[in-house]
């Protein structure tokens, strides 16, 4: 299974950080004593290409429509995008989080993708805020965006699935904190930290507004 598959390569690629002191408070506000930073597998190029490989076959597998282009989510996701992109032989475009200038296309960069299935990629999704402004950009341009693809779903805080539902949006994901708790042999969290992240997970808003971050959705989903 990718979730598994993936979670190995996260953590052997020390990927996975667990912070028993100052909390990660991560970039949709909310706090968490766990952060996965997916850069870590760009840089190395057997974990990237075995994390790519994951990606390809989900994108074989999950979608009943192949896509005509995959987008990279400006900035982490287009790396994975652009491996993708080449595994798949498709073109490949890119979309920024906010418009460049004026006109359809001032998001989309690498291309037109008017009338085009375009499949969106990014690293990480948290509560799912970042994708809206992406989507959009994608469909202002013209795209047809129905499905999403990212590495891992953090899936403990509100406002993810319903951003997704209302934006129409099917999102797969890789892997998930169930992934890595799941993960053993070599590498696996140490039990104090595997300890903390199950606290987390039974009460991740609580333990947000407990640790300085955000302890609601400040604004409905869309």
């Amino acid at each position: 299974m990718s979730g598994a598959a993936l979670a190995r390569l996260l953590l052997e690629g020390g990927a996975v950080r667990v912070s028993h002191g100052q909390p990660f408070i991560l970039a949709a506000g909310w706090a968490s004593p766990a952060y996965v930073d997916c850069r870590l597998l760009v840089g190395e190029p057997r974990l990237r290409r075995a994390a790519t490989a994951l990606a390809v076959e989900a994108v074989r597998a999950a979608f009943v429509a192949p896509p005509e282009a995959i987008a990279g989510a400006e900035t982490a996701g287009i790396p994975w995008a652009a491996w993708m992109a080449e595994a798949l032989d498709l073109p490949l475009r890119y979309v920024r989080k906010r418009p460049l200038g004026i006109g359809r296309n001032a998001q989309v960069e690498g291309g037109p993708v008017e009338g085009m299935r375009v499949l969106l990629v990014d690293d990480l999704m948290t509560d799912g805020g970042s994708k809206v402004a992406f989507a959009r950009g994608l469909r202002s341009a013209g795209a047809v965006v129905e499905d999403a693809l990212c590495l891992f779903r953090h899936g403990t805080f509100p406002g993810g699935a319903e951003r997704m539902e209302k934006l129409g949006l099917n999102l797969v994901a890789l892997a998930s904190w169930r992934d890595v708790l799941d993960a053993g042999g070599e590498g696996a969290l140490p039990a104090e930290d595997r300890a903390l992240l199950e606290r987390f997970l039974a009460d991740p808003i609580g333990w947000s507004a407990a640790h300085g971050g955000r302890a609601t959705l400040l604004k409905p989903p869309l």
